[in-house]
């Protein structure tokens, strides 16, 4: 079967939530939740495949490796945090290229200078615009295929103001992005004039712990954002389960022993079941 593209499920579905996948098994899980996309934070493919923060520790080749092991274990459309493109319009192009070739159709790419930080965090600083203007410029005429969606970041909310940001965007859709994401909004207002500021797909992203009120999918639907992605909870619930279980077992109490999932839940969760149809099917026998 086809793997549909993020233009299809974005058209089928407001809002379009997604979950963000941090490896290839949480990818799995999210398609057979029976979810439409997914989504692919850096913050939680570098947190979790190399055990750093999202402060720029990790290069393309490094995060783009994740990003192969995740797509393949799941037909679904996925979005993907492109960082700042890892460099300038050269390896911008090679960056959208390379995902798009793995089956990648849509792909955000952000202002902040390298080595950045996740956007919620302090002490961030972003390009001059003309810069992003030509990474855009250069991923929207390069991509590969033209149905490719490209999100355009800006984390200038933080930086330079509201204003600065709403301008940047407004720019970056002339450039050629297809949607937008301004970063980290500090309140509800921000959230109301950012949504009715562009008639484009927009993103708007409820970080747990994060800087933006958190509302609603149906509240932000209705605020004017198109794509909500929930980036980084499943690699923070992840996170706090497995470090429970480690206390519950070193303490000596066993308290959580059989509160996840079974051994055949989990050899069914991973395809178990169709590698012993394939191996029963075509295999010798001995």
């Amino acid at each position: 079967m086809a793997r549909k593209t993020f233009r299809q499920v974005l058209a089928a579905e407001r809002p379009l939530i997604q979950f963000g996948a941090f490896d290839a098994l949480s990818a799995r899980l999210i398609e057979q939740a029976g979810c439409s996309s997914y989504f692919i934070s850096g913050f939680s493919v570098v947190g979790a495949r190399y055990g750093v923060p999202d402060v720029g520790l990790r290069a393309f080749g490094d995060i783009a490796a994740a990003v192969r092991d995740i797509v393949q274990a799941t037909d679904l459309p996925c979005l993907v945090d492109c960082d700042d493109g890892y460099g300038d319009v050269k390896n911008v192009v090679q960056t959208v290229q390379t995902y798009e070739r793995m089956g990648v159709s849509a792909l955000m790419i952000e202002d902040q200078t390298w080595p950045k930080r996740c956007g919620h965090m302090t002490g961030k600083t972003v390009v001059p615009v003309e810069v992003m203007e030509a990474k855009i410029r250069a991923a929207s005429a390069e991509r590969l295929n033209p149905e490719t969606f490209i999100f355009a970041r800006t984390d200038a909310r933080a930086v330079h103001g509201l204003d600065d940001a709403l301008r940047r965007a407004e720019r970056y859709l002339k450039a050629g992005a297809d949607g937008l994401f301004i970063e980290a909004p500090e309140s509800v207002e921000e959230l109301k004039i950012i949504g009715r500021s562009f008639d484009v797909p927009q993103l708007a992203n409820p970080l747990e712990g994060g800087r933006t009120p958190f509302l609603p999918p149906a509240e932000l639907a209705e605020l004017g954002f198109h794509v909500i992605p929930y980036g980084i909870t499943l690699v923070l619930r992840a996170a706090k389960a497995m470090q429970d279980a480690i206390a519950d077992i070193s303490s000596g109490k066993f308290a959580l022993w059989n509160t996840g999932l079974s051994f055949d839940q989990f050899r069914q969760a991973v395809g178990g079941d169709e590698w012993a149809r394939i191996d029963d099917t075509y295999g010798v026998k001995r």
